[in-house]
């Protein structure tokens, strides 16, 4: 067993898993709106990346902020246009959690529909940066660890912004008294708006990145958001720095598993851990009691 392999493999995997799951832990965190379309999302993202190298020869690197303006934009006008009513109409978060799940499962069969029309179902994939790179033991593509780069540096980039950044600051109040914030003069609209644009823009981003190292196919979604939610859940819903950890130890237990047991393991390694992590921490590795809305 190649130990160096495998602590590669790690990283590279939790770093992916970390980034589709924050954007969907932080819209949910902010708004209580839970986004079953976010690996969707992460879909379009990486058709983006792909269309623009194959047709106009974009650097799939540029695509990283393009994806990201495209889904901060698309977030803001989903947030003026609809969202924003829904979250005034409602009450409670249990009510808002089941209509969102509607509104957002609406969204889901839509994109993947037209995406499937559109793209046709057939996987899609370009070569950008397939040399072999060794680091001692450990050989890996170099573009998973640009991939690996850019996605840890955008979760520090998040997590600096959540930490220094007045709406960063006031999201942070958001997640952790909602109505405590009302009360300190906390602009709600403002900054439930901007969790997601940001949430939306991380999707783009890990779409992008994914398409670097794999097959995008309109039908990639699913799994994806299956992933994000284990990740959030085991971290904490609305913990962003717990969903981190999080997806670092699943990608631990994933990689090691697989290794020690077989690849046929992978899902009873994942939803084992999740199971026991909920049994003994039902609110998930680092969660507490969300205020209600």
């Amino acid at each position: 067993m190649n130990i160096e392999q495998l602590i590669v493999a790690t990283l590279t995997g939790g770093t992916m898993y970390a980034l589709v799951a924050l954007g969907l832990n932080l819209v949910y965190g902010t708004t209580r709106l839970l986004n079953i379309a976010h690996g969707e999302l992460v879909m379009l993202g990486g058709y983006v990346a792909y269309l623009g190298f194959v047709f106009g020869g974009i650097n799939p690197l540029y695509s990283v902020l393009l994806a990201a303006a495209l889904g901060a934009l698309a977030g803001k006008l989903l947030y003026g246009g609809l969202l924003k009513s829904l979250l005034q109409r409602y009450g409670t978060v249990e009510q808002l959690e089941a209509n969102s799940l509607l509104v957002f499962f609406g969204f889901s069969i839509i994109i993947q529909g037209l995406s499937a029309w559109i793209f046709t179902p057939t996987a899609k994939a370009y070569p950008y940066l397939g040399q072999v790179i060794q680091i001692d033991q450990a050989v890996v593509t170099l573009n998973r660890l640009v991939a690996c780069a850019i996605g840890l540096l955008f979760c520090l980039g998040i997590w600096l912004f959540m930490w220094r950044h007045p709406i960063g600051l006031a999201m942070r109040g958001l997640i952790d008294q909602r109505e405590a914030a009302r009360v300190v003069g906390v602009n709600v609209d403002r900054v439930q708006s901007v969790s997601l644009m940001l949430g939306f823009a991380t999707a783009g981003v890990a779409g992008v990145l994914i398409s670097m190292t794999e097959q995008i196919t309109p039908y990639m979604g699913g799994p994806l958001l299956i992933g994000a939610f284990v990740v959030a859940i085991m971290g904490g819903l609305g913990r962003l720095g717990g969903g981190i950890v999080a997806a670092f130890v699943l990608s631990a237990v994933e990689t090691f598993g697989v290794a020690l047991t077989s690849p046929s393991f992978r899902s009873v390694l994942l939803y084992a851990l999740f199971v026991a992590v909920l049994l003994i921490r039902p609110k998930g590795l680092f969660g507490r009691s969300v205020a209600a809305r």
